[in-house]
């Protein structure tokens, strides 16, 4: 697996080299946001690291560029800047996951782990989902609504086929963070409500029926009607 990792800390950037390094990962360098921008534009990496932090072009800045020729490559933040609206910034940016600095090792592993997955294994089932105007192919990664294309990053269209595969059942936290996330904790953030406001504003602003319902307490569930 090859891995672009832009980060302007020497002694960060030294710690991840190595460490990813010995997990067996092919990884590139870059120590600003220019450089690293220009690698990811140039070369096909399997998951982008980025500092949010960089001289030059700033994580979020290199994130937006990268997401306008590739929406599918994901892509791990990481911020010194803990609060909510940083993270929100950060995933609106087009990033897949984000950590918080400092950060256990192995916790990004697993991050990095649950990304790279989601990138190189084939679909179970490759056949399109549908929902009234809604469709979804896995094998060509194209998101339709009433005809029209829609955009998702890597998440955002994990999130949405999880749903679709499971249509008309409420699906909970617990359950979206062990298969959409990769987690068998509730982290006690908010990304999922995040995301799910995210395919809201995608699939369901503008458009009739809507589709995401949420059930308070409960979690939430793909269907037509409410």
């Amino acid at each position: 697996m090859k891995i672009l990792l832009v980060e302007d800390e020497p002694s960060v950037a030294s710690f991840l080299h190595q460490g990813l390094t010995e997990q067996g990962y092919t990884v590139d360098l870059a120590a600003d946001g220019l450089l690293g921008l220009r690698r990811a534009q140039s070369t096909r990496y399997d998951c982008l690291i980025l500092d949010q932090m960089l001289p030059g072009l700033s994580g979020l800045e290199v994130c937006r560029q990268v997401r306008a020729h590739d929406a599918g490559v994901p892509i791990l933040l990481l911020t010194a800047l803990g609060e909510t609206d940083d993270k929100i910034r950060g995933l609106d940016a087009g990033a897949d996951d984000y950590l918080v600095k400092p950060f256990a090792f192995e916790e990004l592993l697993a991050r990095l782990r649950a990304l790279v997955r989601r990138r190189t294994e084939a679909p179970a089932q490759l056949a399109t989902l549908h929902l009234a105007d809604l469709s979804l192919d896995p094998a060509t990664k194209r998101v339709e609504r009433a005809g029209q294309q829609v955009q998702l990053t890597a998440r955002e269209f994990s999130l949405l086929e999880y749903l679709l595969r499971n249509q008309g059942r409420v699906v909970s936290r617990a359950n979206l963070l062990e298969h959409v996330w990769d987690l068998s904790f509730d982290t006690g953030s908010n990304v999922i409500d995040v995301y799910i406001n995210f395919l809201r504003k995608k699939i369901d602003k503008g458009f009739e029926p809507k589709l995401i319902h949420t059930l308070v307490g409960m979690g939430y569930v793909l269907k037509i009607g409410g």
